[in-house]
């Protein structure tokens, strides 16, 4: 009898004490942003355009400007002057053959996007008489902490990445001349 009393008071106590503990949060999960497009342009037109990879200020509107060493091989660096600042992707990888390239954020900027890390491929593929785009993104928001603001946060990270890829896409279907 004994036993059960001092069993049940130090369960009692156990989640009493549970209560005033402050719950154990686990920061930032990593976030996706996938979208493609058709574009009515024959592969090969589509990836010379997508695999220069100091052009995509060619057929981005958001990027004003595009400063890049390297050329296009992997190991190459492109800085990308956005409406609100710079950031620095590096190129990962370079697969004619696949027509895809991988690369990443070297140099965050959250004012120009807010995310603190990405890597993201862009890969070509033939569809019927032209092309299908694809173009993902894999990142975690600006702020890292548990708590952060409205502007850096998931939300904010995925609507700026998504939007940044989608815009691409249009420009570069305008650029190839698709319809």
């Amino acid at each position: 009898m004994l036993r059960r009393i001092l069993l049940a008071s130090g369960l009692l106590l156990a989640s009493s004490l549970a209560g005033l503990l402050p719950a154990t949060a686990h920061g930032p999960t990593p976030q996706r942003a996938d979208e493609s497009i058709v574009v009515e342009a024959p592969a090969d037109q589509v990836w010379k355009l997508v695999s220069s990879f100091g052009g995509i200020g060619d057929w981005n509107p958001l990027v004003k400007k595009v400063a890049f060493t390297g050329g296009d091989a992997a190991g190459a660096e492109r800085t990308l002057t956005l409406a609100k600042g710079e950031i620095t992707e590096g190129l990962d990888e370079v697969d004619p053959a696949a027509k895809r390239i991988s690369y990443r954020l070297l140099k965050e900027n959250v004012e120009a996007i807010p995310v603190s890390f990405y890597t993201a491929t862009i890969e070509v593929k033939p569809s019927g008489g032209g092309s299908e785009v694809a173009w993902s993104a894999r990142f975690y928001r600006a702020d890292t902490t548990n708590e952060p603001p409205e502007e850096l946060n998931d939300a904010a990270a995925i609507a700026a990445m998504t939007d940044f890829i989608k815009q691409g896409l249009e420009g570069l279907k305008a650029k190839a001349g698709g319809k």
